[in-house]
């Protein structure tokens, strides 16, 4: 099998994270809990069950809102083997870089000794590092739910009525979809300079390719903003998202709500 370029390979992932944000959004359409709640109550109540998480100093209470965000997103049609790859494997990799040091210089009672190096892990530090790993798994599995259940729309149109300004929700509308368009064009072109190339290129060649295609891809992207940008005014757009369906709290909404906070509330007290 010929060995992809560096090039090809950034290509590539850049093509799978957009087919992946795609999937996203077909979750999104699908008919489960957070779905069919309104998306200011999904909003308030993950961060609300984020901050129990932060909160809480028992593990025992970490680990049951864990269980309780992996049965929201089982609910609501999202699948276990997706968070496991794209949230849960990627968590530990980054939080466990940053846990491991607390096991070895947390003083405390010595639980275990390397007979070949002068460290030992202590039992504050072993409890340090899954605080850290649990806390960091589980605010970010809610998280993760809650954008992979809820349109990108909808979540930037609860923010809005949540007093988020204006010009936050404005930039995050804008980066959103101008990823997409970032990565679309950066395939087109890759694509265009694969199907005029001719033979084998050396490392240096791959690299000036990369750098001319960077350049270019910059400077596409500042002139497009631009043009955006005009295109959005003349078309009267001042900053605020409108739908052509506005949403209305219903009876499950309220109750959902208060499923959410009776949560949160009771998490905090118990792991005080």
């Amino acid at each position: 099998m010929t060995q992809l370029s560096f090039v090809a390979s950034t290509i590539r992932g850049f093509t799978a994270a957009l087919s992946r944000a795609l999937a996203s959004e077909q979750v999104a359409a699908r008919s489960g809990l957070l779905q069919n709640i309104d998306p200011r109550v999904s909003l308030i109540g993950s961060l609300s069950l984020a901050v129990a998480v932060i909160v809480s100093r028992r593990l025992t209470v970490i680990l049951a809102l864990f269980a309780l965000s992996v049965l929201i997103a089982l609910l609501s049609g999202v699948q276990i083997g997706s968070l496991a790859k794209r949230v849960w494997l990627v968590v530990f990799a980054f939080t466990g870089l940053i846990a491991v040091p607390a096991l070895f210089v947390t003083p405390g009672e010595t639980l275990f000794t390397f007979s070949w190096a002068p460290l030992s892990i202590s039992k504050p530090g072993l409890r340090t590092a899954a605080f850290l790993l649990l806390r960091a798994e589980t605010a970010v599995t809610m998280m993760t739910v809650l954008v992979l259940c809820t349109s990108w729309n909808r979540l930037l149109k609860a923010l809005r009525m949540l007093r988020v300004p204006a010009e936050i929700v404005t930039m995050l509308t804008m980066t959103h979809r101008y990823l997409f368009l970032l990565i679309e064009t950066a395939e087109q072109m890759f694509e265009a300079r694969q199907s005029r190339t001719v033979g084998h290129l050396s490392g240096h060649e791959h690299r000036k390719l990369m750098s001319s295609a960077a350049g270019v891809l910059l400077s596409k992207s500042v002139s497009l903003s631009e043009e955006i940008y005009m295109a959005m005014i003349s078309r009267g757009f001042r900053g605020e998202i409108y739908l052509l369906s506005e949403s209305r709290l219903q009876p499950v909404d309220y109750l959902a709500m208060a499923g959410f906070l009776a949560v949160s509330l009771s998490a905090v007290w118990l792991g005080r």
